[in-house]
């Protein structure tokens, strides 16, 4: 083991990376700086739920976005993805000796109290604190975290995004909503009819697709974040809309072609709800509305 670097990680899923998560994640951290180890944590290729009820379960966060998140808001250097499928079948306890001790030399685990794992999911948080203790393995179980009276939830933030309440969901989340994707080609509307030359990008597949309308964003590209105006949808002013839904980002005081490079859309607050305009001229118009508004919001947030 010592040409292996000593980890203390954290176990779940993590979609959204909120801020029960993050009781989790710090508790990792806490624990890593006294042990001189790595603060890791562990997720899954596929959302567990929607592979034991067989229902789709669109996600906050694809697993970019679920690095990314922890590495930025709670310093965790390395993030394992596991396939679900491996792991289902895998007993527990082989779970914890063979995997997390013999193959990456854990030294301390975390875990939420409705954490399971291994086969059937026999594994739950009393049996880890107890085969930890055997194992000499520190061990803390994270109880369920609240706000305004509200068990912090992945599915209650999935709901507060499909309706639009962004910055409710900024509060549950402890950051705002975030999107990554490589900038596609698109109809170039936005340029050259409108005067407002755009970024598109797609829903990445499984991730939910936020109430359809025009959101106060920061964006960030190349090191750089910069203001934007955001709609999401199906473009019903345009003629020759396809109907897939798409993610549109106006860049506030940018001028440059960003096609290929990956962009980093924020969710700060809806600013209105996605409309028909009689014209692409009255389309616009209310385009030059909604960037005075995003000025002034995030104005308001300093």
């Amino acid at each position: 083991m010592a040409d292996k670097p000593k980890r203390v990680i954290a176990l779940g899923f993590f979609d959204g990376v909120h801020l029960g998560h993050g009781e989790l994640l710090r508790a990792v951290r806490t624990a890593a700086d006294k042990l001189e180890a790595a603060p890791c944590a562990f997720t899954f290729d596929r959302s567990p739920t929607a592979v034991i009820t067989g229902q789709m379960v669109p996600l906050l966060s694809s697993v970019e976005d679920r690095i990314w998140l922890m590495r930025r808001y709670y310093g965790i250097q390395e993030v394992i993805v596991a396939s679900f499928d491996a792991m289902q079948r895998m007993d527990w306890q082989d779970f914890i000796t063979d995997y997390l001790v013999r193959e990456l030399n854990v030294v301390h685990v975390v875990a939420g109290h409705d954490f399971h794992f291994g086969y059937m999911g026999k594994g739950n948080p009393q049996r880890l604190r107890e085969k930890c203790a055997q194992l000499g393995l520190g061990c803390d179980i994270i109880g369920k975290v609240e706000q305004d009276g509200i068990t912090i939830s992945s599915t209650y933030i999935r709901t507060l995004v499909a309706q639009g309440e962004m910055e409710r969901a900024g509060e549950f989340l402890g950051h705002p909503h975030t999107l990554t994707d490589r900038v596609a080609h698109g109809k170039k509307i936005g340029g050259s009819a409108l005067g407002f030359p755009t970024v598109n990008l797609r829903v990445p597949a499984g991730v939910i697709v936020p109430a359809f309308g025009v959101y106060a964003t920061r964006v960030w590209f190349d090191g750089q974040c910069r203001n934007g105006v955001t709609n999401v949808g199906v473009r019903p002013t345009v003629e020759d809309n396809d109907g897939r839904v798409t993610v549109e980002s106006y860049i506030l005081d940018f001028d440059g072609d960003l096609y290929g490079h990956e962009i980093r859309v924020e969710f700060f607050k809806r600013l209105r709800g996605e409309r028909r305009f009689p014209s692409l001229e009255a389309l616009a118009d209310e385009i030059g509305r909604n960037a005075d508004q995003t000025r002034a919001y995030f104005r308001s947030l300093n």
